[in-house]
């Protein structure tokens, strides 16, 4: 479950002509808690924080390119976008921000969990209603680091994206379905993705129009659609419906550090894995995935003992 808090200063309004909307949050929001599980990376083509404090977006709606701006005003939030899928992304702001979240029926039953749930009321699970956009990057995470992933979308994104609509030229929006389907094995190889994963990217891409289908299913429904393809098993499917969804219970299963973050703030304990983490998390029904976030945004990890995981560089092989 990668991405986490971002830090979003006051903003200033951009220049430029574009579609607007300003909405009232009906309840607390931290924009930087809510939105960062969005950002791949620090260098993520697709999102950026600038220094004025907006936060840009830009995505591949139903209808079109389209790229969003969102900034914090007094009381409200505003909303630019621009390209054909602008209006969508505007229509969709609500959700992206949490408004179909309901943190209410959730009940702390650990003294870190109430802590951290005390200390971020302005949490809401995100629900982007794009597929693809969040399958794709969670695919590219597959038993690498970070540091790997990350670099593999940036330099696809760079290579083979959309320059995005709008005053922000350093934004590129994805390839369409076509596009990735259409990318040469050696340009994979450049970007440092192995055979297993590209193949996985490549059949996602043909079964697109199925795949976004699950941005209106039920968790189960839509885990189970995902996982149709072979190469998608419960840790992509966890980690792309957390965000296209915002489902509360897409709880990441598989991962490696995870299991071992939550044991060890729940119980002292190291060594956690899956079985555990289900049952540290069984007093959560529904909302395993908001604990874990809760968990992670509480700070409390295992101190490191070894050495990080080398970096490897697939176009060396």
């Amino acid at each position: 479950m990668r991405g986490g808090r971002l830090v979003v200063p006051a903003a200033r309004p951009a220049a430029g002509t574009a579609r607007e909307r300003r909405w009232v949050p009906p309840f607390p929001l931290d924009l930087g808690v809510t939105l960062g599980p969005l950002r791949r990376g620090p260098g993520d083509p697709a999102f950026r924080v600038e220094a004025d404090g907006s936060v840009w977006r830009a995505s591949r709606t139903p209808v079109g390119l389209g790229t969003l701006r969102i900034a914090r005003g007094s009381s409200e939030i505003v909303a630019e976008a621009w390209g054909p899928g602008g209006p969508w992304l505007l229509d969709a702001l609500p959700a992206l921000l949490g408004a179909e979240d309901d943190p209410s029926v959730f009940t702390p039953r650990h003294r870190l969990v109430h802590e951290a749930h005390r200390r971020n009321p302005g949490l809401r699970l995100v629900r982007t209603g794009l597929v693809l956009e969040s399958l794709i990057p969670s695919i590219l995470e597959q038993k690498v680091t970070s540091d790997e992933a990350y670099r593999a979308w940036r330099l696809l994104l760079r290579r083979f994206g959309e320059p995005a609509p709008g005053p922000n030229d350093r934004l590129c929006v994805m390839p369409d379905p076509r596009g990735w389907a259409m990318i040469p094995s050696w340009e994979w190889h450049r970007a440092g993705v192995d055979a297993k994963r590209s193949a996985t990217v490549v059949r996602a891409a043909r079964a697109a129009r199925r795949l976004e289908e699950a941005a209106a299913m039920e968790l189960p429904a839509a885990s189970a659609r995902l996982q149709a393809i072979p190469g998608i098993g419960p840790w992509t499917a966890a980690e792309t419906l957390q965000r296209s969804n915002g489902c509360p219970d897409a709880i990441t299963v598989g991962d490696l550090h995870l299991p071992r973050i939550v044991g060890y703030a729940l119980t002292g304990r190291r060594g956690a894995d899956d079985a555990t983490m289900l049952e540290l998390l069984g007093p959560y029904p529904g909302q395993r995935h908001r604990a874990a976030r809760l968990v992670l945004l509480s700070g409390r990890v295992p101190p490191r003992r070894a050495p990080r995981y080398s970096v490897r560089d697939f176009r060396d092989i």
